[in-house]
């Protein structure tokens, strides 16, 4: 008896804590911002990102004025933002080659001609309005010819308040580096 009374006291605090948890997702960008580039692969897997400890966390993070990054426990991605960022950076290539792209695992009997892997540093909000994507990013290709990397240095105005404003910002971040890895790393 005693250990179905602690088991239910335990189930009721952990109900009560997600009762004021608010789920943002990322909007999509619009068609007519993305600018059409052909790559030079018909396919592409995009391997799962690669995020910082405080990005891959289900809370959306913001550097304070201090300088930490921190982050609200009830303020949340709706998706995982590995999983949410791998798909979405997949759907913009897409939009932008018309070229056969999916996230890892890869969904098809054949391989894809080339894999992209995405090693994110920093992507966080930041104080003064900014939100920022940076890291590097590397494309390997299945014929066995020399593969590409490159470096992202992406800032975007943060447009409104709130974690719907940073939303907004991550989504033009990502279309951001789909733009830049099309007209360099898979061309």
């Amino acid at each position: 008896m005693r250990h179905l009374i602690l088991g239910a006291a335990a189930l009721l605090a952990l109900s009560a804590c997600s009762v004021n948890e608010r789920f943002y997702t990322v909007p999509p960008v619009p068609e007519a911002s993305l600018s059409a580039q052909r790559i030079g692969f018909a396919s592409v897997e995009v391997l799962d990102i690669s995020l910082p400890d405080y990005a891959a966390r289900q809370q959306i993070a913001q550097r304070q004025g201090d300088g930490s990054v921190s982050a609200d426990k009830g303020v949340l991605w709706a998706d995982l933002p590995a999983r949410g960022m791998s798909l979405e950076l997949a759907r913009m290539l897409r939009r932008i080659s018309g070229a056969q792209v999916a996230s890892e695992p890869w969904p098809f009997a054949d391989r894809a001609q080339a894999r992209l892997d995405v090693r994110v540093e920093q992507m966080l909000a930041e104080g003064d309005g900014r939100f920022l994507l940076s890291g590097q990013y590397f494309v390997a290709p299945d014929t066995g010819a020399a593969g590409r990397s490159g470096l992202f240095d992406i800032a975007v105005p943060i447009r409104g308040e709130g974690p719907g404003a940073v939303a907004a910002a991550r989504a033009e971040a990502v279309a951001a580096l789909a733009q830049q890895i099309a007209g360099e790393g898979l061309r």
